[in-house]
């Protein structure tokens, strides 16, 4: 799936979710140097998400990809208390998608420090969702 489609995915899932008061693209936020992303009220504290997408191979840009379903990611729930990836990550793997194949939580990388989550998609696509 590519930034623009899982960015307005990530809406219709985030506007339904308990604790969040807010979510809106990153360009309705004021944001204009990233092209795809979010800023979230959650708890009553915002935080901003920038996406980037990695096409399938042989993919083109200016053609989505075909949806590919198989079993849906396995997630591990998380709290708006717990690290805000992980967070946004139970989100995501709760809608249990059938084009999602995997969630990787970058806070849970050994060493890594950053936050984070790698969507991968059964088409082979992937998009990075990175903390701002």
């Amino acid at each position: 799936m590519h930034p623009a489609a899982f960015q307005d995915y990530a809406v219709d899932l985030l506007k339904n979710t308990p604790d969040v008061q807010r979510v809106q693209s990153l360009n309705e936020a004021g944001d204009t140097k990233h092209p795809y992303g979010l800023a979230v009220t959650v708890a009553g504290r915002e935080s901003r998400w920038q996406m980037i997408g990695q096409l399938a191979e042989g993919a083109k840009h200016d053609t989505p990809t075909a949806p590919v379903e198989g079993t849906p990611a396995s997630v591990v729930a998380a709290s708006v208390t717990d690290a805000p990836d992980a967070w946004l990550a139970s989100v995501i793997g709760a809608a249990e998608s059938p084009e999602i194949a995997a969630l990787d939580v970058w806070s849970a990388r050994e060493g890594d420090g950053q936050h984070g989550v790698t969507v991968s998609w059964h088409n082979g696509e992937k998009t990075f969702v990175r903390k701002l």
